[in-house]
């Protein structure tokens, strides 16, 4: 019971874990969070709706027509005359005037000899002049090195409730329009977009800002202000959560805000009819826009590219600061908003304490896939509901924690799933892990439910190694000496065949048992086991090159060691065999029996590896030629065997090609009787440069006649299909 109980009360911790982890929210949190509801505005942006605001756009167009920025001020000011004429309700510059106008003339003459710049114009008079006969708005810019703001705002603010000025967000310094400008014009606001400088999507803007002692509207607060006619803001304190902002007031719009004073931006589709670009307002025909600008709050900023009042939005937009400005005015006129109360957070770690113990118990009890089942069940219904609360409430319920904490619980429930049936694993890897290739371990771990104890029929493809003259080695050295050369042997050889996705059987003194195809399937097995068959070939040469087993260092009497392998493929019973409590997984039938007799026949053949016929008609691109049909141990009828030559490759050359064809002529020689010393002896000369191997098989040929006379009637064995 206890060990039952255990990973529910591990899972039930890891719960606790991830609760504390949300209760903390870090950074990472919530930046997630804040992306999840980028998505959500991206599916459901603010419904778009015409408003009276416009933005005069100092786009590329207008620096094209009117030369690059900065503009002289009298240029500014004959913007803001038009504007005035043609009925704007308020005009809010979204551009920064902390310097004189470098291009006034009074300016430039000053200090020129013979020149009385007292008669020239000014232009930063002349701006002023025309900002205080209009309801215009300049601004201020938040920046870390610039000197803090004084002075009071242009209009008022009364506090109702708890002061909250200390959420407030601070001016340690400002970038602030020249004395001249900021007296004449009736509004004051903040130009910054984000309490702290960010490079990320614009998300929350401030409505408010305080320099220690006096608040501050924002652009957007300004502008409505004085488009409405009034004289004071109203900030409401949080009744319930004393020292923080709940919202402020504009006449007849209750705009709630985040407990620090930011609203959160609802973004419509970014409006082509919202821009007018500069240069149709300065041009000749500007008053037809009049229809365009009576009545509407006007901002004016711009967005070519090289002035750099780019930002990005949470609908993956890149736009003008100025238009982040207008939106948030869209959105007070609206009366659309998103918030995220103070009972969200608690609603949010509440469900997921619900859903995480749901999750526990459905996996530990149920196994994993219920647990999918029951995670995406979990998921579906808590994005479901945060969607319905976004969408009809403009609440923002966080998805985004469950979503990653749900799934890190599952993840971890299924670890612990994993260690309680690690054990049977570990006797499937004690039974194989010797004896097969990883690979091959690997698949068998995934279809272990395809391993039947007791055996099954396969189709496989068998192969038998032994080493030539074993016997009067171990008669001359001593057993140690032995033991030494075998293990190397063994290991070479025995990488070549795991390698290949073969299963060793066993090692039966100097000789392999070896098959391909089970205990799993294994594609191409014939192949493979070709394969491994020349790279064992290989190996040994370059062993013996190497004197790996100190056969000439130790002045043996023999210098090289040889092997033989036998090759066939067939149906076989293959299961695990003896004893309940000891067994050995093996294979059983007469394809392992014909690959056993084809292995011993290479003493009688003179060649290296031998494979049954069944083999070479299914791999028939390999480089094969006719052994003969020979008398196996234990067959009733002779079985054409054929000699390993080389792999697919060596089978296109043209050396093979004229050794195969002279060795055809060779074979009907010997069976029609003829003189076959010509043939051979040609045979031979061809296999010098091929295949030296071969030698030893063309001197043996001539005695073997007997092996391809009557061949018709062998009957040879037919590969299952």
């Amino acid at each position: 019971m206890l060990r039952r109980l255990l990973p529910i009360l591990a899972g039930l911790v890891i719960v606790i874990l991830l609760m504390f982890l949300r209760i903390a929210d870090p950074f990472p949190v919530q930046v997630l969070r804040e992306i999840a509801f980028d998505f959500y505005q991206r599916l459901h942006p603010r419904p778009e709706a015409e408003f009276p605001v416009r933005v005069i756009d100092i786009d590329e167009a207008a620096l094209a027509e009117f030369g690059q920025w900065p503009w002289p001020r009298d240029r500014l000011a004959a913007i803001t005359d038009r504007l005035t004429e043609l009925g704007a309700a308020a005009i809010g510059f979204d551009v920064l005037f902390p310097e004189a106008d470098r291009m006034s003339p009074r300016r430039i003459a000053a200090g020129l000899p013979g020149v009385d710049a007292a008669t020239l114009p000014d232009y930063d008079a002349i701006f002023a002049a025309s900002l205080s006969r209009s309801p215009s708005i300049l601004g201020f810019s938040r920046t870390p090195s610039g000197k803090p703001l004084t002075g009071n705002p242009k209009g008022g603010f009364a506090i109702s409730g708890p002061d909250p000025t200390e959420r407030i967000p601070f001016l340690t310094g400002t970038a602030s329009p020249i004395p001249i400008l900021r007296d004449a014009a009736p509004g004051l606001a903040a130009l910054s977009l984000n309490s702290e400088l960010s490079a990320g999507a614009v998300r929350r803007i401030p409505m408010l800002w305080t320099n220690g002692s006096q608040l501050f509207p924002t652009l957007s607060v300004e502008a409505l202000r004085l488009a409405m006619g009034i004289s004071t803001v109203v900030v409401f304190g949080d009744t319930a959560a004393e020292g923080y902002v709940d919202s402020i007031r504009l006449g007849d719009f209750t705009v709630p805000l985040t407990s620090e004073g930011d609203l959160w931006l609802y973004y419509s589709r970014p409006d082509p009819n919202l821009l007018v670009s500069a240069a149709d307002l300065l041009g000749p025909n500007y008053q037809q826009l009049a229809d365009r600008i009576a009545g509407n709050i006007v901002l004016v900023g711009t967005s070519a590219s090289g002035l750099l009042d780019l930002h990005n939005t949470t609908l993956g937009d890149n736009v003008a600061g100025v238009t982040i400005h207008a939106q948030a005015i869209e959105q007070i006129l609206s009366g659309t908003y998103l918030s995220r109360p103070d009972w969200v957070a608690g609603l949010e770690i509440v469900g997921f304490l619900a859903l995480g113990a749901f999750m526990v118990v459905v996996v530990l009890l149920l196994g994993p896939f219920a647990g999918i089942a029951a995670g995406a069940l979990s998921l579906g219904a808590a994005i479901g509901f945060s969607w319905w609360m976004f969408t009809t409430r403009g609440i923002m319920l966080d998805p985004s924690y469950p979503l990653i904490g749900l799934t890190l619980l599952y993840l971890a429930l299924v670890f612990f799933r994993f260690l309680t049936t690690e054990r049977a694993k570990k006797q499937i890897r004690r039974a194989f892990g010797y004896y097969v290739a990883p690979s091959l371990l690997s698949e068998i771990e995934k279809n272990g439910d395809r391993l039947k104890l007791g055996g099954e029929v396969r189709r496989i493809t068998v192969l038998f190694s032994d080493m030539r003259g074993f016997t009067s080695l171990s008669e001359k050295l001593e057993p140690r000496r032995i033991l030494t050369i075998l293990n190397t042997l063994f290991g070479a050889l025995g990488r070549e065949i795991v390698g290949r996705m073969g299963t060793i059987d066993k090692f039966i003194g100097d000789a392999i048992m070896a098959f391909w195809n089970a205990p799993v399937d294994v594609p191409d097995h014939e192949r493979k086991a070709l394969r491994a068959a020349l790279g064992m070939r290989q190996k040994l040469a370059e062993l013996n090159h190497t004197d790996a087993f100190h056969l000439r260092a130790d002045k043996a009497a023999v210098q090289e060691l040889g092997i033989g392998i036998g090759i066939s493929t067939g149906e076989a019973l293959v299961g695990n065999m003896g004893l309940e409590t000891r067994f050995d997984y093996s294979a059983l039938g007469d394809t392992v029996n014909v690959a056993s007799r084809v292995e011993s026949a290479c003493k009688e053949v003179g060649y290296d590896i031998l494979v049954a016929d069944p083999v070479r008609v299914i791999v028939s691109d390999f480089a094969f030629l006719e052994a003969g049909a020979l008398a196996l141990k234990g067959k009733a009828e002779r079985v054409v065997i054929y000699l390993l030559v080389g792999d697919a490759e060596l089978a296109k050359s043209g050396a093979f090609h004229l050794l195969r064809v002279t060795h055809a002529e060779a074979l009907e020689a010997l069976r029609s009787g003829r003189d076959t010393g010509g043939a051979i002896a040609e045979c031979q000369a061809l296999a010098a440069k091929l295949e030296p191997g071969l030698k030893k098989f063309y001197e043996l040929l001539p005695g073997r006649r007997m092996d391809f006379v009557s061949t018709e009637t062998v009957v040879p064995i037919t590969p299952a299909a």
